[in-house]
């Protein structure tokens, strides 16, 4: 294989592990500032409210591509990024100074600095820098608001879903091609020549024809990132450094899962990712969690 296509098959799966070993430290933050997404961390009712919401955002977002209203979107995912980095710096900002005002600047400044930059320059470098923050920001929120069978739950039930609307109802699809028109940043940019550039180049049809990057989905990071997260929260026992065993079994699965799709990526057709990567971190989890039985 080209070194080309080599290099950014071995980019995504560092991208995982800083995701995953990210959110694990944005978890001690997150915990000490009261962030959290759900109130009862071990309701198994948890994982059904999050697909409910899924699916109505999921068809709101269709509504607009079909009705073209895509410039809608734009300020929609702009809005959610925002609120995701005032999350994520305001956990940091707790941490690190008690003074209010300071920690309003803080928030506030990187924030609105951090959204304008990904709006105003969307270069592929810009998108994967600051996604790497959002992407452990979210997972970090989501781990520490769900125990670990809501989180397995929910991994699964991720998986099936985005399986069907990848293959069977092709509306993930649908999706992917309006987000990546408006080139707004929640997923990941892997370029195959060094003088691509996502502005002017974008990267071809969805699913057609040679590319000029690979892009995966900002969920296919986030999603087994959170349970790493939870088994880290959530489970007591054996660590290695600040990994509990199983947490580094859910990072290996997922990385496993991952390089699985990799395989299938070159081909140039849209693939599931969530299947494979979520499929691996469940087993992976299983397999740490019983080695801690064993120590």
């Amino acid at each position: 294989m080209e070194r080309s296509r080599i290099v950014p098959l071995l980019v995504m799966p560092a991208m995982l592990i800083l995701v995953e070993a990210g959110a694990v430290l944005l978890s001690l933050p997150m915990q000490e500032a009261g962030i959290a997404a759900f109130e009862n961390p071990s309701s198994v009712v948890n994982p059904l409210i999050f697909i409910a919401i899924l699916l109505v955002f999921t068809a709101f977002l269709l509504l607009l591509i079909r009705f073209r209203f895509r410039r809608f979107i734009g300020i929609i995912i702009g809005v959610s990024i925002f609120f995701t980095f005032i999350y994520i710096f305001g956990a940091v900002a707790y941490v690190l100074t008690p003074d209010p005002l300071l920690q309003a600047a803080a928030v506030f400044i990187p924030s609105v600095l951090a959204t304008a930059v990904l709006y105003i320059y969307p270069e592929w470098y810009v998108i994967d820098t600051l996604g790497l923050v959002i992407a452990a920001g979210a997972a970090s929120i989501f781990g520490v608001s769900l125990d670990i069978l809501p989180v397995i739950i929910l991994l699964a039930l991720l998986a099936i879903y985005d399986a069907i609307s990848v293959y069977k109802t092709r509306h993930m699809i649908t999706l992917a091609e309006g987000v990546v028109d408006l080139k707004s940043p929640i997923l990941f940019v892997i370029p195959k020549r060094r003088d691509y550039s996502y502005r002017r180049d974008g990267i071809g049809a969805v699913g057609e024809g040679e590319r000029g990057a690979y892009i995966i989905g900002m969920g296919d990071l986030i999603m087994p990132a959170v349970l790493v997260v939870s088994a880290n929260v959530f489970l007591q026992g054996n660590r290695i450094g600040i990994f509990t065993i199983p947490a580094i079994g859910a990072m290996a699965g997922s990385i496993a899962g991952l390089c699985a799709l990799l395989t299938f990526v070159g081909k140039g057709k849209p693939h599931a990712g969530l299947p494979p990567i979520n499929g691996g971190a469940i087993l992976g989890f299983l397999a740490g969690y019983a080695i801690t039985f064993l120590l």
